[in-house]
């Protein structure tokens, strides 16, 4: 009984290291693009494939990312207490984590198609890049975007077997809406990024500089969104949900100020994750009364 207790303890903390409940951001990208794919709810074995699929993934890429960030995240006192550089979780428990996570992933990619199960390495190894991007570049809000644009695409050729007819417009849209709140973010850490030399927008421009491009990453999230609806054919139920997420992120940007962080973390989590479910579920309606 002790052991299993100390089984659970660490499995909960590697889940909150990683902070798992996250999944909510990229998860309801992927089901739009399936929801795309089948032009409506597909198959409940594809749906599980995905869900192990994103699951996996984001597992792995939040595990390693906190591996290769150790040091830097136990000089910086926002994020000291995280577990491996506080000693709460073994390096070597983590590296299980990653490894067992990326073994999910390709194969629930495995159990979906030959497509997917071929660009997986891909997408995998572009998430798991994204975490050393900051000690080089500042692109790397661009580069996470570019990363968990993989999620519709992914969640259509899961369907399709085929990147034939896919609205590439949407992928467009998660790549500068992640690039716009995880610049945001980032502002949390501009002047430790900038004494230790790590590149980020805000660390190179300042955060006043750093929030107007996050601002305009989002307008043009939003414009490669509606064009979505366009270009896949949906009705005024997908408009109204973009309606409703433009006003939560107009909200997050006046929750959210340069000189004053303090709410942000109710900005990120909650904003982020009610207009990733909102647009699914904008995108469910729309297909479901097209019928």
């Amino acid at each position: 009984m002790e052991k299993l207790a100390i089984i659970k303890t660490k499995i909960k903390i590697l889940l909150e290291m990683i902070q798992f409940k996250l999944t909510v951001f990229a998860l309801p990208f992927a089901f739009t693009g399936a929801l795309l794919a089948s032009r409506g709810v597909p198959d409940v074995h594809v749906i599980f494939w995905i869900l192990l699929a994103m699951v996996g993934a984001r597992t792995c890429a939040m595990g390693f990312n906190r591996i290769v960030d150790r040091k830097f995240d136990g000089a910086n006192p926002r994020t000291a207490a995280r577990a491996l550089p506080a000693g709460d979780i073994r390096l070597r428990e983590a590296w299980a984590m990653v490894f067992l996570s990326g073994a999910l992933f390709f194969l629930a990619c495995y159990n979906l198609n030959q497509l997917t199960l071929l660009l997986a390495p891909f997408a995998l190894g572009l998430t798991l890049f994204y975490s050393l991007t900051k000690r080089f570049t500042s692109f790397c809000h661009l580069i996470l975007g570019v990363a968990l644009a993989f999620s519709p695409l992914g969640g259509w050729v899961a369907v399709q077997g085929s990147m034939l007819g896919y609205p590439f417009v949407l992928s467009l849209g998660v790549i500068f809406w992640v690039a716009g709140f995880d610049t945001i973010y980032a502002c949390l850490d501009a002047d430790f990024d900038r004494q230790t030399n790590l590149y980020s927008l805000p660390s190179r421009l300042g955060k006043r500089n750093a929030f107007r491009v996050a601002s305009f990453f989002h307008l043009l999230a939003f414009v490669f969104f509606t064009l979505t609806g366009y270009q896949a054919g949906l009705n005024v139920f997908y408009y109204i949900g973009i309606i409703l997420a433009a006003g939560a992120l107009l909200y997050q940007h006046m929750l959210v100020k340069p000189e004053d962080l303090s709410r942000i973390r109710a900005s990120f989590f909650s904003m982020n994750g009610f207009i990733s479910v909102t647009l699914f579920v904008a995108t469910w309606l729309s297909l479901a009364t097209l019928r």
